[in-house]
């Protein structure tokens, strides 16, 4: 049996990788199948196949494997579509280290394809499109491999680098197609079959937590992962930064090392929550929590007054869940999840308010002061405020000093004893939950009422959406003002309220973002609206509705645009047929096997069932037949006229028929004087 070419073996192999990589990446894969596979692919590009000897008995290994995933499956401890996709690998692992035949290969392949749309189904990211493309191009490689191999008879080298080109144009042609035939068939939404929460690469790092303890090194100011998507409406399109504080929760009170709430949590959870009357001209958010966010706390432009609608996001799909309030104005999602969507409506900036439902012992916490707090705080506040009576003024006057006399730094010690003192009077430079504590600390030794609020400041616009990095992860003040509720007011340097990461790593960070948004609107997401969409703005521009400008009644510019573009392309393809060398008609090359085959028919030889004439040619040359070496030729030219582009001359059918003629007389009359 001839030796399986080893870069086709390669490429088979390592496009099943690629698809085993579309499901690994959704973090939901078992370890002990991405062990195996892992191994299974190592043994297998070294070139050795250990379960050759074996094929059967280590397929029958694979039931009592299935048994044990349908077990886990039916006892709640595995997803169904995670159990299938493990067992893909394990059984892609299986035929990787089997012998290399037809069937094998094509089972790999077929295993590959499932994984691909195992991975879909788990994850559908931006890294799923990068391992649909490589095993899309590999396993077509492969595959065109496999055919020219075929095709040559045994013994003879295959034109591995001849048949390397048109075999990538090829690929790359079919790679167009299919994005075309995407774009352009009509279709339902992909997003009906996909699943949009995984736990991704990496661990969540913003989660927020139940207190604020002072003395972090503050290390979360450097992380550039995105935690939040949001759109806004009325959307601020020139702007591609926020400067807007999105809030999670207050404390009131703190003990001296870190920040808490009294508030006690209500237990009636429900699907909308209203937190204070509504206003004009609300700002409207459809917010997305990402799992690098890793909390169940809602986040919101300030002043959130009604939030709900929301969905969490979960391996197995998503669903509807409720809302339960707890002290400080938190809302959390009551199901765990992995990622989270919902709608609120915010205060537009600088609108009065009541300050929310308080009772009266939660309004007497907005001036409780540690038991142990160094005088001179107090001091130090009357003289920066001096006779100040308003409280927002008092805060202004402080949030200035502080900014002007105070050092921002994440490179801080660990715990203290008074993280407040060393912050004020030792160090004199801290991060922003130092500032925003020293304020709200101050404000209180004065008698002017406030609190500690938490969330993210900034947004950054990425295509219609803007994002929130967990290094935006914030603290500020909020100060009571009678008649207009709460007033943030922030005493860190304006310069480091937003993350502080490392600019090329943000920068890289922000493209992959980009590039994923684009995935998600274009392809995820594209449904039969984004078709008619996409085919009418080819023709017709979307209006502005806040124009009055009147369509004008011929075809738009855009349109002559693309009829142009559609006339130069369908001219450049005619251009590019008409230079092509004229291939042999495809009935030339088809008449040239039926007069073969007919020949071989009328001596005795004929194909067997099912058998082309590359497979005759093959056996003729494997059991030495002396027609073989007069068939190989003439089937290789037939290939060549059929598939290489090099058409058959004039009378060179003739010619080979004749060859073909003659050596089958000798073959017979051989025949004859050798019968008894």
């Amino acid at each position: 049996m001839r030796q399986p070419l080893r870069l086709r073996l390669v490429l088979r192999d390592l496009s099943t990788a690629a698809a085993f990589a579309s499901m690994a990446i959704s973090s939901q894969v078992p370890v002990w199948a991405l062990v195996l596979f892992a191994l299974a692919l190592i043994v297998a590009l070294t070139g050795r196949r250990p379960l050759a000897r074996a094929p059967r008995l280590t397929a029958l290994l694979l039931l009592p494997v299935a048994g044990l995933l349908y077990l886990a499956v039916a006892s709640g401890q595995m997803d169904l579509v995670v159990a299938a996709c493990s067992f893909a690998g394990i059984v892609a692992a299986q035929r990787l280290l089997s012998e290399s035949t037809a069937a094998t290969d094509g089972q790999v392949l077929l295993v590959g394809l499932l994984m691909i749309a195992g991975g879909a189904a788990l994850s559908g990211e931006l890294v799923f499109a990068l391992c649909l493309l490589a095993f899309a191009v590999l396993a077509s490689l492969s595959l065109g491999l496999a055919v020219v191999e075929a095709a040559v008879p045994p013994g003879e080298p295959v034109p591995v680098r001849a048949v390397m080109r048109p075999l990538a144009r090829g690929t790359f042609v079919a790679v167009v197609g299919a994005a075309l035939f995407f774009i352009l068939i009509p279709r339902l939404s992909w997003n009906m079959g996909v699943r949009r929460a995984s736990p991704g690469l990496g661990t969540a790092t913003s989660g927020f937590s139940d207190t604020v303890r002072l003395g972090g090194s503050g290390t979360l100011k450097s992380n550039p992962r995105v935690v939040l998507r949001a759109r806004l409406t009325p959307d601020p399109v020139d702007t591609e930064h926020l400067s807007a504080y999105w809030v999670g929760r207050t404390y009131d009170t703190f003990d001296g090392q870190e920040w808490s709430t009294i508030g006690a949590a209500k237990q009636r959870h429900r699907t909308r929550v209203t937190l204070r009357p509504g206003a004009d001209k609300q700002v409207y958010q459809r917010i997305e929590l990402l799992p690098a966010y890793g909390s169940r706390t809602l986040i919101a432009l300030e002043t959130p007054a009604k939030l709900g609608n929301a969905l969490t996001h979960t391996p197995t799909g998503d669903r509807r869940t409720r809302l339960q309030e707890l002290g400080g104005d938190e809302l959390r999602f009551v199901d765990d999840g992995l990622g989270y969507s919902y709608e609120v409506y915010s205060l537009p900036p600088g609108t009065d308010t009541d300050p929310g439902r308080m009772n009266q012992t939660e309004a007497d916490q907005l001036l409780a002061l540690p038991e142990n707090l160094d005088p001179r705080v107090e001091q130090l506040a009357r003289r920066v405020v001096g006779d100040e009576k308003d409280p927002l003024a008092a805060a202004q006057k402080l949030s200035a000093w502080l900014q002007r006399e105070y050092q921002y730094t994440l490179e801080l010690s660990g715990d203290l004893a008074d993280p407040l003192e060393d912050f004020l009077f030792v160090r004199k430079a801290g991060h922003c939950e130092h500032f925003a504590t020293a304020l709200t600390l101050m404000l209180r030794t004065l008698g002017f009422e406030s609190r500690l609020a938490t969330g993210f400041f900034g947004g950054e616009r990425v295509g219609e959406e803007y994002i929130v990095r967990a290094g935006d992860a914030h603290a500020w003040t909020h100060v009571l003002v009678p008649g207009r509720g709460f007033i943030t007011v922030d005493a860190t340097p304006p310069a480091f309220r937003t993350n502080q990461s490392i600019q090329i790593l943000e920068s890289l960070v922000s493209l992959y973002e980009a590039i994923e948004g684009v995935w998600r609107t274009s392809v995820v997401d594209y449904s039969f609206r984004d078709q008619l969409d996409f085919m009418r703005g080819l023709s017709r521009p979307p209006r502005d509705p806040s124009s009055d400008e009147q369509r004008p009644s011929g075809p738009p510019a855009r349109a002559w645009w693309t009829a142009g573009l559609v006339a130069l392309g369908v001219y450049g393809l005619v251009r590019y047929l008409s230079r092509r060398p004229r291939r042999s008609p495809l009935g030339e090359a088809t008449r040239l096997v039926d007069a073969v085959e007919r020949q071989l028919t009328r001596a005795g030889l004929p194909p067997r069932e099912g058998e082309t004439l590359e497979d005759v040619s093959a056996r003729f040359t494997r059991d030495a037949h002396p027609l073989g070496p007069t068939l190989a030729p003439l089937t290789r030219r037939y290939l060549e006229a059929r598939f290489g582009q090099r058409p058959l001359e004039s009378g060179e059918r003739a010619r080979m028929l004749e060859d073909l003629r003659r050596a089958l007389d000798t073959w017979r009359q051989g025949s004859r004087s050798n019968a008894p």
